[in-house]
């Protein structure tokens, strides 16, 4: 069985990361896919995916704090939109990940969560979901 839709993600700033574990089991949920994998892409230039710690928010800081130190915005940049930081960014991220479905539930670690990566808001965002299994 194969099932796809759409989540759509609003984010409020120009770097932030949006957690979007909730709605990835409902769309598992939906499915009805007990067994099986989910992959989920972003089909943005300057949006990411990631999985990682979820439970203290200073983890999210952390990493996009230290992505804008390494990849500053207003370098000189050969890309002349303002917005080539956010391009790399994005690049060193990745736009999918792929989680296994178990009797309905996610296969995540304790403390993971599944992140959307917006790296030039805010913006209305798009994550599609393909679910794959029986």
């Amino acid at each position: 069985m194969v099932w796809f839709s759409e989540i759509s993600v609003r984010t409020t700033t120009r770097k932030e990361f949006v957690d979007i574990t909730r709605n990835v089991l409902d769309a598992v949920r939906k499915s009805g896919i007990k067994n099986g994998i989910v992959t989920l892409y972003v089909p943005h230039t300057t949006a990411a995916i990631t999985i990682n710690e979820n439970a203290d928010p200073s983890v999210k800081a952390d990493i996009i704090e230290n992505l804008v130190r390494l990849i500053p915005e207003g370098f000189h940049y050969k890309h002349v939109e303002g917005n080539a930081d956010s391009h790399i960014q994005a690049s060193i991220i990745g736009p999918s990940e792929t989680v296994i479905i178990n009797d309905g539930r996610l296969l995540l670690g304790t403390w993971q969560g599944i992140f959307f990566c917006e790296f030039d808001g805010p913006r209305t965002r798009r994550v599609w979901v393909k679910i794959i299994g029986e």
